[in-house]
């Protein structure tokens, strides 16, 4: 398909809609939402723009566009997300977590209310207390609701099964006043329901008093043990007290929302504040963030996330301003989604500015811990790669690919190719190959035949890309790799160099050589041994390159060998299948007993019919008239 971009700018509309990049493989890499199609869509291709490199990559790589017409911005906004979502473009700005927050759902429209742990807010006569940051929180809440209230935890229809089954365990245990057997009055048991409710709802106070009467109590009559299980059942309601701390006298519900950036990373941080207590905090990564600003970067979060949340509040609180254009659009849009008014605030002085501060200091903390991880990450890769560079003389040194053979006395004899990019492993690109020329244990002769099949398919492949104009990089074969690994020393590096020579491919080859512990040692490259220092991260990652061919290759003999020794020798019979092999083995009790079955017999198995006995018992008489 010809696509001129020139003259399809021409053509593109003053109206609001969402545009589509594709690129040569019909990949969707960037969505994007216009009040003016034609004035935005044709900003990315005026060279006259200050673009920045992230958005200079995405135009080098467009090869046509797509666009569809909104009534209006809200629909175009509603239809972006939606489209980001699906697509996951790799030039937006997106959401890396994919997060739910659960409820506590007290049934309260049952006359025996419960109270369960629930992924959603349901559109019922149920009441809902949350979302919850974490499910453990809740299920211990739920575990201490049982455990101070009696609440049952059966599914029973109450009344209608009353007496119907004995009471449960926790009966037994007194964790419950089992109405299932009348032992408690509805109106009793609404009391403890709504003692419960009140307690989900903050108030502390009426639990830890009672709780420690009654420890005290249970200490002065010498029950030990009792006054133990109150002091835990306090110890577990002080602590979910302290985690809900007051942090305002207005009841509001209020999502506090902060960013950190590093520039190629951007982390946000939420707390969670319902009815003025914030029961929940969590941290959210992004990517594509390179050259965004802070206020696109927390627009395309906001769109985002709640977009896909169960609950919005009443009102956003931001540490920085979204982009101005945006603003009340999103306030529509998070409103129409609520079902109330929504409002969204960057504070300048008070308690929310503290909380923004506070949310702030978290997000950048998480990056600072991220950053340490990364540049300890780093020096055991792209460290250890630039290192191994300087050391064999290879400038840019990033794909690696080793090699490996396995087999048991040449049976199933299969090759593996593992491959490390930046350091990494790269496991879309390990490939598998089942040895076909070669009889017997001959590993240089089997080593042969996958590199001359791994890169002759990179030849092919090659062409065919060329001929549709498509860049090697979208190939599966068609990378090679700037030094290739050979489990093994200079035999195995040999071969490789001939059959590179035969093809007229230049790639270094190196021989990762063990000891006589079959540790690795050091390399063999350019005719001689290169000794390693083996508490150095180049040691360690070539240590695990070899050790990941290893198992690759086994891992993958060891699968053939467990087909070949499941395989059965009614699997040779022709008209003989797996359904019918299984009903043969079901019908009688071992081969031997089939072998002497007449067609007759054979007939009479669920799901054979005449020719396929004949098939049978003809299959068993081979040669023996």
């Amino acid at each position: 398909m010809y696509f001129d971009i020139e003259e399809e700018l021409k053509k593109l509309p003053s109206k609001p809609g969402v545009y589509i990049m594709y690129d040569e493989l019909d990949n969707v890499i960037y969505v994007g939402k216009a009040i003016s199609l034609k004035n935005r869509v044709r900003q990315y291709f005026q060279s006259s723009r200050n673009l920045s490199l992230k958005i200079q990559h995405l135009v080098k790589n467009i090869k046509y566009f797509e666009y569809i017409i909104t009534d209006n911005e809200l629909e175009a906004l509603v239809l972006e997300d939606n489209l980001i979502k699906e697509h996951r473009p790799k030039y937006n700005t997106m959401l890396k977590d994919d997060k739910s927050y659960p409820y506590i759902k007290v049934t309260v429209d049952e006359d025996y209310p419960r109270i369960l742990f629930a992924r959603r807010k349901g559109k019922d006569k149920a009441k809902y207390f949350g979302p919850y940051t974490s499910s453990k929180a809740i299920k211990d809440i739920i575990e201490l609701m049982r455990k101070l209230y009696f609440i049952r935890t059966c599914n029973r229809n109450l009344p209608r099964d009353i007496g119907k089954d004995r009471p449960c365990l926790y009966y037994d245990i007194k964790q419950c006043k089992a109405p299932c057997q009348g032992y408690v009055s509805k109106e009793e048991y609404r009391k403890d329901i709504d003692q419960a409710i009140e307690f989900l709802a903050g108030n502390y106070e009426p639990v830890t008093n009672q709780l420690k009467e009654k420890m005290n109590e249970a200490s002065l009559n010498l029950e030990f043990e009792r006054a133990a299980e109150y002091r835990d059942l306090l110890e577990s309601v002080v602590a979910i007290s302290q985690s809900q701390k007051i942090t305002r006298t207005d009841d509001e519900d209020r999502d506090i929302l902060a960013l950190a950036s590093t520039g190629r990373q951007a982390v946000v941080q939420v707390f969670f504040i319902r009815s003025g207590k914030l029961i929940g905090r969590d941290h959210f990564y992004l990517t594509g963030v390179d050259g965004e600003t802070k206020s696109h970067i927390m627009t395309s979060f906001i769109k985002q996330f709640y977009s896909g949340t169960p609950y919005i509040p009443k009102e956003l609180v931001l540490g920085d301003k979204i982009e101005d254009q945006e603003a009340s659009l999103i306030e529509d849009w998070l409103s129409a989604k609520r079902g109330q008014r929504v409002y969204i605030k960057v504070p300048q002085k008070g308690e929310k500015v503290r909380l923004v501060e506070l949310a702030r200091k978290n997000a950048s903390l998480i990056l600072q811990q991220d950053d340490e991880k990364i540049k300890r990450q780093e020096a055991r890769t792209i460290g250890a790669l630039e290192t191994l560079g300087e050391i064999l003389n290879i400038p840019g040194l990033n794909r690696i690919e080793s090699y490996d053979i396995s087999n048991i006395s040449g049976f199933n004899s299969v090759g593996s190719m593992v491959v490390y990019e930046r350091g990494k492993p790269k496991r879309n690109d390990y490939r598998k190959f089942r040895i076909k020329s070669v009889s017997g244990p001959d590993d240089y002769a089997s080593l042969e035949e996958v590199l001359t099949r791994r890169f002759l398919h990179a030849k092919r492949e090659e062409k065919e890309l060329n001929e549709k104009n498509i860049s090697k990089e979208y190939g599966s074969f068609s990378r090679y790799p700037d030094l290739i690994m050979m489990d093994g020393g200079k035999g195995q590096v040999n071969v490789a160099l001939k059959v590179l020579n035969d093809l007229n491919i230049y790639i270094p080859v190196c021989g990762m050589v063990k000891d006589d512990n079959h540790r690795t040692r050091g390399l063999y490259y350019d005719n001689k041994e290169i000794v390693l220092d083996k508490s150095s991260e180049t040691f360690k990652l070539i240590t695990r390159i070899q050790d990941e061919t290893h198992r690759f290759a086994i891992d993958y003999h060891r699968q053939l060998r467990g087909k070949a020794q499941v395989h059965s020798i009614l699997d040779d019979i022709p008209g003989i299948g797996p359904k019918r092999r299984k009903a043969l083995m079901k019908h009688f009790d071992s081969i031997d007993d089939i072998k002497q079955a007449s067609v007759e017999v054979l007939s009479q198995v669920p799901g054979m019919n005449k020719a396929a006995a004949q098939s049978v018992y003809d299959f068993f008489r081979q040669g023996q008239e």
